[in-house]
C-alpha cells in the first residue's frame, strides 16, 4: 500500500492542506510544511508556481505571483519535499499545478525526480484524463499517484471515466468557477458524492469552499476528507513573512477538532 493510500483509507476523517510552494520563501515553505502537520494535517498539497495559473482565483493566484518573485521552479518544489522528507517520511505530499513546467521538464525526468524527492502523487489541473495516458506510464513505473477532478457540472458517464482514471483519491471540486469561489451548497455536494460512490471505491475529499471547523464538519459528514487552499493562502498573504505560521496553524486545528466531532 502506498504512504497516499495508506493515509487516505484510515479510521480518521482527512485533512489536506494546499499551499504555494515558495510563498514567501522556500524555507518558509519548508517550516510551514512541519507545522501543518503537527496540528493534524495528513496529506500535503504543494502547488507548482506558474505564471497563468487559470483555475485559481485571486487569492492564489497572488500567491503564485509571491513564489514566482521569489525565483521557486518545479526543480525547487522537488528540492522542498526532500528536504521536508529529511525528518517526515510518513506524511504525504502532493504536488499540484499546471502541465507546462511538467512538459518541459519531461515526463519520465519528472516523474524519476519526483519519486527520488519523496512525492508521492500528482494533481495536473489542466490535463484531461483524455490526454494523460503518457504521463501516468511515467508516474505509474515510479509508483506515484495521478489524481484527478470531479466537478459539479461533470456528466455521470465522465464521472464514472475520471473514477476509472484516477489512483490515490478523487478530488471532488465544491464549487463552480475559481478557488475561492463561491458559497457551499452541502446537499448538492452529497448528492453528487453518492454518484461518484456508485462508479468508484477510492477515497473522494472535497476541496473549494471549505474555510473552517463548520464547513469542513458539513463536507466531511458525507466525503472522506476536506482539502484546504485558499484560507490557508490568505492567511499567509495578510501576514508579514514568519509570522503567518501561527495563524495558519490556529485555522487548521479549528478544521481537524471540526472533522474529529463528526468521526467520533
Amino acid at each position: 500500500m502506498s504512504r497516499l493510500s495508506d493515509t487516505l483509507e484510515g479510521e480518521r476523517k482527512s485533512l489536506l492542506a494546499y499551499i504555494v510552494a515558495g510563498d514567501p520563501n522556500r524555507v518558509a515553505t519548508i517550516e510551514l510544511m512541519h507545522d501543518m502537520v503537527s496540528v493534524g494535517v495528513d496529506a500535503i498539497e504543494l502547488g507548482i508556481p506558474f505564471s497563468d495559473p487559470e483555475a485559481e482565483g485571486p487569492v492564489i493566484q497572488v500567491a503564485h505571483e509571491r513564489a514566482l518573485q521569489s525565483n521557486t521552479s518545479l526543480a525547487d518544489c522537488l528540492a522542498i519535499v526532500k528536504a521536508f522528507r529529511k525528518t517526515n517520511d510518513q506524511t504525504p505530499v502532493i504536488l499540484m499545478g499546471y502541465l507546462n513546467p511538467v512538459e518541459t521538464m519531461g515526463y519520465q525526468k519528472f516523474a524519476d525526480q519526483a519519486y527520488e524527492s519523496g512525492v508521492d502523487g500528482m494533481i495536473i489541473v489542466n490535463l484531461p484524463p483524455e490526454e494523460g495516458s503518457v504521463l501516468k506510464e511515467s508516474l505509474n513505473r515510479n509508483s506515484l499517484d495521478l489524481i484527478y477532478l470531479v466537478a459539479p457540472t461533470t456528466t455521470p458517464k465522465r464521472v464514472e471515466m475520471i473514477c476509472s482514471e484516477s489512483s490515490g483519491f478523487v478530488y471532488y471540486v465544491s464549487l463552480k468557477g475559481t478557488t475561492g469561489a463561491g458559497t457551499l451548497d452541502v446537499k448538492e455536494v452529497e448528492s453528487k458524492l453518492k454518484q461518484i460512490r456508485s462508479v468508484s471505491k477510492l477515497p473522494i475529499l472535497v476541496g473549494f469552499g471549505i474555510k473552517n471547523g463548520e464547513t469542513a464538519a458539513a463536507v466531511g459528514a458525507h466525503s472522506d476528507g476536506v482539502v484546504v487552499g485558499s484560507a490557508i493562502v490568505d492567511v499567509i498573504a495578510k501576514q508579514k513573512p514568519g509570522f503567518a505560521n501561527k495563524d495558519v496553524c490556529n485555522l487548521l486545528r479549528e478544521i481537524r477538532q471540526g472533522l474529529d466531532e463528526i468521526s467520533r
